[in-house]
């Protein structure tokens, strides 16, 4: 059955309980209110070391500055989250860029007062912070926020440069914004069409052979035609970075990413060895074998996302998605489907791919007293209902964490994609248990397909970017030289079944998480081959397995990914954790290989 998605039937999200538009007069409310709040914790100054032998008083001190900390945060977050969210959806309009940017550019300069009082904290030492949790109770659930601020401890500045790097923090982020515009503005030509890039890369997965060259020859031009441009801002936020790096005394590129994650190197390392070492297994036999099930000795790229049926593939209407996604999370607990039931019956989704429209999909929790925004391009097709079932295992997520307040529910990457990935895999589960026997071999792809997409091509990712960064520090990369880089990664994680066309090596381009957030690709192989772990945790023992997984993810922020993993029997740090998730892809593999024969 195909079903016709008309993108008029589509939702968009109003922002209007935030902000009625940009001349709101709440938004210079709250951006006062955020300026007054700062300016009373700025009266702490000096009084938290100068009370270091008070435990009491030292208590009551980072309590109340934590507290005040965090309303400033909510202020200044509330008004940034609606900017980035408005803008999102019209990086074609300019008045929009102009406004993000400024907010972005005033919450900066209100934010930077506050800087003074995380590295006053980190003046302090362990046994004095200790002394006065115990003496001032009420500042003892603050811990795991201070534990998190003093993981970065080594690595602060003095107040002057701190301030200097958050007051030119927004005229940095412009290179961000002339990358997402740069992206927006793009056209890409497929004989007569001139698709955006969310509809070409969608077209990718087009059932017809000369459809999917087409828009892969129109994708590399495309492409190609804004490299310089895209080079420029990859390779002025690396040099930027290179600096920056360089005066925190980080060891390597990818260490303050850790520390955000609260993650050991060694951990992301194992990761990095099990994946790549189960290339030739997993992903270099699954092409061979989709390219022998397909008629051909080797797949061009542009067949990897292919169909194996060369009919029009199935489609889903909103209504459809809506069902599946909710009965699949009411499968694992009704308070999941009442979340995500919240979130379709109240305008907090944009789900209408439309021009000016950025590419990708993201669930925003803007801060904990709000609720969080859906943003994806919906399309119908089976990885859109995926989509869709990832972004609101996040919201979710977030909304289950949000009563622990805005500092505590900021959950570090490795356990945030946890909700997202297990919504998903709920959603593939219903829809493999409604297939036919005609579609089983079609969704069982589908799924090595989306395990390959999200933990080998991930950190394939990951690899690019270390490659890149490591790189860059011997001088700025032509748009050339990082093709040659892609081409030489992309190469290896594929394998010989897939032919890199001419052209391929300008797909580096709009990945949009190199200039984003940069080494924040591994943590979806982490938390797909985590939520593997989990799932088979569920599998073992649904009953039991409910009450810790949502314990999980209320949690936020409060405790490390080894803690929070530690209820269920799991270590991150044991290379043979990451081994046997690699297992679990390499025996899908074997299952398709037995029907394909």
């Amino acid at each position: 059955m195909t079903a016709h998605v008309s993108p008029d039937t589509l939702p968009v999200w109003r922002l209007d309980d935030l902000y009625a538009g940009r001349e709101d007069p709440r938004i210079d409310a709250d951006l006062d209110a955020a300026a007054s709040t700062n300016a009373e914790l700025v009266t702490l100054k000096g009084r938290l070391v100068g009370s270091r032998s008070d435990p009491a008083v030292l208590g009551g001190l980072l309590d109340q500055g934590i507290r005040l900390n965090e309303a400033a945060s909510n202020a200044l977050w509330r008004v940034g989250g609606f900017a980035g969210l408005a803008a999102s959806t019209a990086r074609d309009d300019p008045d929009w860029a102009r406004f993000e940017s400024d907010i972005r550019t005033r919450s900066a300069a209100i934010g930077a007062e506050s800087l003074f009082f995380t590295l006053e904290i980190n003046q302090l030492e362990d046994a004095e912070i200790e002394a006065a949790l115990a003496a001032f109770p009420d500042a003892a659930r603050w811990r795991p926020w201070l534990r998190r601020v003093r993981a970065f401890r080594p690595h602060e500045l003095s107040a002057d440069l701190e301030r200097i790097l958050v007051d030119r923090g927004p005229a940095v982020a412009n290179w961000t914004r002339l990358y997402n515009e740069t992206l927006a503005r793009m056209k890409v030509r497929a004989g007569r069409r001139r698709l955006t890039l969310p509809e070409a890369l969608n077209a990718l997965s087009d059932p017809n052979p000369e459809a999917r060259r087409r828009v892969a020859s129109g994708l590399s031009s495309a492409l190609a035609e804004s490299g310089p441009t895209l080079a420029l801002a990859l390779n002025t936020l690396a040099f930027e970075k290179q600096v920056e790096d360089r005066w925190r005394r980080y060891p390597d590129p990818a260490a303050g990413r850790h520390l955000g994650n609260e993650v050991d190197p060694e951990a992301v390392q194992a990761l990095e060895t099990a994946v790549s070492s189960g290339y030739a297994r997993v992903s270099h036999r699954y092409y061979r074998l989709k390219a022998k099930v397909m008629g051909r000795t080797a797949l061009d790229h542009w067949d990897r996302n292919a169909p194996l049926d060369s009919g029009t593939p199935r489609t889903w209407t909103w209504p459809e998605a809506r069902e599946i996604v909710e009965a699949s999370f009411r499968d694992l607990a009704p308070r999941f489907a009442d979340g995500a039931r919240d979130l379709f019956e109240q305008p907090w989704i944009d789900a209408r791919p439309r021009p000016g429209k950025q590419s990708g999909a993201y669930s925003h929790p803007v801060i904990a007293p709000h609720h969080p925004y859906v943003f994806l391009n919906y399309m119908g097709e089976r990885r859109d209902v995926l989509t869709l079932a990832h972004e609101l295992g996040h919201a979710v997520h977030q909304r289950l964490c949000a009563p622990l307040g805005t500092l505590l529910a900021d959950t570090p990457l490795t356990l945030a994609e946890t909700a997202s990935i297990f919504g998903e895999g709920l959603v593939f589960e219903r829809l493999l248990a409604e297939a036919g026997p005609a579609e089983r071999l079609g969704l069982l792809a589908g799924q090595i397909e989306d395990g390959l997409n999200t933990v080998v091509r991930q950190m394939a990712f990951h690899r690019f970017e270390t490659r890149f960064h490591a790189a860059r520090r011997d001088g700025e990369l032509s748009p050339e030289a990082i093709g040659a880089l892609w081409l030489e990664v992309m190469g290896e994680s594929l394998g010989p079944a897939v032919r890199l066309n001419a052209g391929y090596e300008h797909y580096w381009g709009y990945i949009s998480h190199f200039v984003h957030s940069p080494f924040y690709v591994y943590a979806y192989a982490f938390g797909d081959l985590l939520v593997r772990a989990l799932m088979e945790r569920r599998r073992e023992d649904p009953l039991a397995f409910v009450p810790l997984y949502e314990d999980l993810l209320a949690s936020g922020g409060t405790r490390t990914c080894a803690e929070a993993l530690a209820r269920f029997g799991l270590d991150p740090r044991d290379p043979d954790f990451w081994a046997a998730g690699v297992r679990q892809l390499e025996r899908r593999v074997d299952a398709f290989e037995a029907l394909v024969g």
